[in-house]
């Protein structure tokens, strides 16, 4: 399958991508598949890795955003919910954990993310629609893991990293709790923390990573990690967390982010992309580039904006094409001439619509949702079904 005539975000050159067996074959300038060959060619459009979303919990994304006023923690802040929100919850949770996983998987692949570290329990996924991670060890919280000590020193523990919830408030609870961490990491595990609201520049150095979530920071808590101080002594990575605690469009998050002015464009961009993929060791992922998965994201260039400008306007709705390993999972009804002749894909596709934009999507998403509101009927989607 040939792409061609993207301009790529980050170089801003504009180039066909082939792709060969789930890889990048080559990029440049004017390719040739030979005959037979499928190809999709593109006007005004830019060109992406597949983002890397870093943290999400895939069975909380048919939630509301629930709270009502600002928490100083996240213990607060569950407390909170669990007294007045019991009804909601308990209804989300009535439906089949296997359709809000589903779920959550579409609403990163609208996104333009092609894998997602899911934070929570294993999953029993066939990593078809996207890539979910989970090769790490799980740690829920300090003040919500009863015995998060014995855990994270367990003997003969896998060599991979921790993920845990840390700091995830303003008070003094959630800085003492990270030192209290640091003090129990008697075995020097590598550690990856989950928003770090209240995390200090000196904290920080001993972290492998540190996952931002702006927007679940900014309707929770009121403020955010000093990701400004901590980028120097840590890596930092994004994250959407669940829509319980935030908005279903990443790209309202970045711009959340890229408005703080705390982070360059391209630190928000590696992020999403090259840094994820070298804290989670996820080897060919996070570059357009020969040899690299073929997780590609096509989209609109909207007038007048070129480079990261482009980039950190786009919504849902401007997505063009989503490959993952170089299978077609979404495009543009404006492509389904293309793709029809082409790709011969279209009978495994179904159709929705994301602000009035008709997008095809891998999978039956409307029988997914109508699933859905046969267990929950006030499930609130962010896209229509369309019968035409």
């Amino acid at each position: 399958m040939l792409l061609r005539n993207l301009k790529l975000v980050d170089s801003q050159s504009v180039v066909d991508i082939d792709v060969v067996d789930g890889k990048i074959n080559s990029v440049g300038r004017a390719l040739d598949i030979g005959e037979g060959g499928d190809i999709i060619s593109f006007d005004n459009a830019i060109g992406f890795p597949g983002l890397v979303n870093s943290h999400d919990h895939l069975d909380f994304n048919l939630f509301p955003q629930l709270g009502d006023k600002l928490y100083n923690n996240y213990v607060e802040w569950g407390n909170h919910i669990h007294t007045y929100n019991k009804g909601t919850i308990s209804k989300v949770l009535a439906i089949p954990n296997d359709l809000r996983v589903k779920w959550g998987l579409y609403k990163n692949l609208l996104n333009g993310v092609t894998t997602v570290v899911n934070h929570g329990p294993l999953l029993e996924v066939d990593n078809n629609l996207i890539t979910v991670f989970q090769q790490y060890h799980l740690l829920h919280s300090i003040q919500l893991e009863k015995y998060w000590k014995y855990l994270l020193n367990k003997p003969f523990k896998k060599k991979q990293p921790f993920v845990i919830h840390i700091g995830e408030g303003g008070d003094i609870s959630c800085s003492n709790e990270i030192d209290n961490l640091q003090k129990w990491n008697l075995c020097k595990r590598d550690i990856v923390g989950v928003h770090g609201i209240a995390m200090k520049e000196h904290q920080a150095a001993s972290f492998k990573a540190l996952v931002w979530c702006p927007d679940s920071n900014f309707f929770l808590i009121g403020k955010t990690a000093p990701i400004m101080k901590l980028k120097s002594r840590t890596d930092i990575l994004f994250g959407t967390d669940s829509t319980l605690s935030a908005r279903w469009n990443l790209w309202d998050h970045l711009r959340l982010a890229k408005g703080l002015n705390i982070v360059t464009d391209n630190e928000l961009y590696k992020m999403l992309t090259v840094t994820a993929a070298k804290v989670w060791n996820l080897p060919g992922c996070g570059k357009i580039e020969s040899g690299y998965s073929a997780d590609i994201v096509v989209a609109k260039q909207k007038p007048g904006l070129d480079g990261f400008g482009a980039f950190y306007a786009l919504n849902p709705e401007d997505i063009l094409l989503v490959t993952h390993k170089g299978n077609i999972r979404l495009f543009d009804a404006g492509l389904l001439e293309q793709v029809n002749k082409n790709c011969n894909l279209i009978g495994n596709f179904s159709k929705i619509v994301i602000n009035g934009a008709v997008k095809y999507v891998y999978g039956d998403v409307p029988g997914l949702m109508r699933q859905i509101r046969g267990h929950y009927n006030a499930v609130n989607f962010p896209v229509a079904i369309t019968e035409n």
